[in-house]
């Protein structure tokens, strides 16, 4: 199998404070994005990576230095307006049927193993497919007032989170189309949701966390010293 890699990471994350986008935040010895890149960067599959920054960016350069050589395209204002020019920036290299994955950029902790469950599982479904994880604890619909309104059956409910994996072309579609509509999709799936597709679920391991605020970068760094020896935590590059 050979795949493509799209990562936005034109975000400023606003819940993160007012320190650096959480992408460039120190966690063990490298930023967030790092180690959210080695997986791909690391997999002979991977016949390339895109990584979409904001206009204004300027911590990227540190990190170029310090990896595999990557195509870099400009973001957008919407993350689907980000991954779409990340598709634009492989126009020319990658086919119509080959896969793409759309990671984020906030994601550190993505094992081999759930890669390469996606790739498997994904890569056999006629449309493809997302890392997502079941529903574990009780869910409540609120009222304006911010009081329970119901408690919601979690039972076919799922947290989806990335990588997802896509055809190149139809990814395209779903989201060229959804940004001429001017809607804006929350994720990729969702795009393809639209189109009438109907994406696998691949269930991945809860440690696949988003940083999202200070204290994730702990739990993140809870999780890499214990599942990572120190002595190979490191990403390539």
């Amino acid at each position: 199998m050979r795949y493509w890699l799209v990562m936005p990471a034109a975000g400023s994350g606003k819940r993160f404070g007012d320190r650096m986008p959480k992408q460039y935040a120190p966690l063990a010895g490298r930023t967030v994005l790092e180690w959210a890149l080695a997986p791909f960067l690391s997999d002979a599959r991977c016949a390339g990576a895109v990584v979409v920054l904001a206009p204004s960016d300027t911590w990227w350069p540190k990190v170029a230095e310090r990896i595999s050589p990557v195509t870099v395209a400009q973001g957008g204002g919407e993350r689907s307006e980000s991954v779409r020019s990340g598709l634009q920036a492989l126009s020319r290299k990658a086919s119509a049927d080959d896969w793409v994955l759309v990671h984020d950029a906030a994601r550190p902790c993505l094992s081999n193993a759930d890669r390469d469950r996606l790739l498997e599982q994904a890569g056999a479904h006629a449309v493809g497919g997302l890392l997502a994880i079941r529903a574990a604890d009780t869910l409540k619909r609120a009222q304006s007032d911010g009081a329970v309104e119901a408690t919601v059956e979690r039972a076919d409910l799922w947290r989806a989170c990335t990588p997802q994996m896509f055809r190149f072309a139809r990814l395209r579609e779903a989201l060229d189309k959804a940004i001429a509509a001017k809607r804006f999709p929350t994720d990729e799936a969702q795009a393809l949701e639209w189109l009438g597709d109907r994406p696998l679920l691949v269930e991945g391991s809860a440690a696949n966390i988003k940083v999202t605020s200070p204290e994730d970068l702990r739990i993140a760094e809870a999780l890499m010293a214990r599942d990572r020896p120190a002595s190979t935590a490191r990403p390539r590059g």
